[in-house]
């Protein structure tokens, strides 16, 4: 059984190791987010949707599991194919952990994560010398039963932060930030699509993260945060925002 990681959308951005795996697998599961120009790298194989996406119908991640290791007694070589890196909010762990007690091996094969193809696409190093020296990457998403999440006192103490599946929650991520002493002109932007010919990137401050997000297109986006990205282009004019943000 091997976790493979899709990358953040390019086909080009797939490890070699990725690409020969999906030339070779009698079965993919892939994650909702992964295009088809991927997946067609894997031709003959059977092709299984079982990705989450937020307030759509996904499968049960208990259903999942089974399916994966049903797959694994039957065929030679599965592939599970997880959006961006699978060991970084991609439930591996779960995946890893139900497979191996049922006595399956499992290998995974990296891929590059999205705040790393979101920090490309602007062209901004989240390890700037002088400006960062720190950096976090969390999700304010928190599942049923699960313990309460710190990433708000995370952010607020790195220099640089990438946020990930908190685009639609833009609003409350920047009340809980300045609520927990983030300033309000900390420049964010918003990269949405990163890798991919119809990327979207916004720019502003944590103060203007709620109506910035408004000019998203429904693409998957990341949010980048800290003084590492001052300086970077705005989509916004400042009278326009002075207009929405002070009526």
């Amino acid at each position: 059984m091997f976790l493979v990681g899709a990358g953040p959308g390019a086909p080009d951005l797939l490890t070699v190791r990725a690409a020969r795996l999906l030339g070779e697998a009698d079965i993919v599961f892939h994650d909702a987010l992964v295009l088809p120009e991927i997946l067609s790298l894997s031709s003959t194989s059977l092709k299984i949707p079982v990705g989450k996406r937020c307030g759509r119908h996904s499968a049960a991640q208990r259903f999942i599991n089974k399916r994966l290791a049903d797959a694994a007694r039957r065929y030679r070589i599965v592939v599970r194919l997880k959006g961006g890196d699978p060991m970084l909010f991609g439930r591996a762990h779960e995946e890893i952990s139900y497979l191996q007690k049922h006595g399956i091996r499992v290998e995974v094969v990296s891929g590059v994560t999205a705040a790393l193809a979101a920090s490309a696409e602007i062209g901004v190093s989240l390890t700037r010398r002088g400006a960062a020296r720190t950096v976090t990457f969390v999700t304010p998403r928190v599942g049923a039963g699960e313990r309460e999440s710190t990433w708000v006192a995370s952010v607020v103490a790195a220099d640089t932060a990438a946020i990930y599946m908190g685009a639609g929650e833009a609003a409350a991520i920047a009340a809980a930030l300045i609520a927990a002493g983030k300033p309000h002109a900390t420049p964010v932007a918003l990269v949405e699509n990163a890798s991919l010919p119809n990327s979207n990137v916004l720019y502003g401050t944590l103060e203007e993260l709620p109506l910035i997000a408004d000019g998203l297109q429904g693409g998957p986006a990341l949010i980048l945060l800290g003084e590492v990205i001052r300086g970077q282009g705005r989509n916004y004019s400042a009278a326009f925002l002075t207009r929405k943000l002070r009526p």
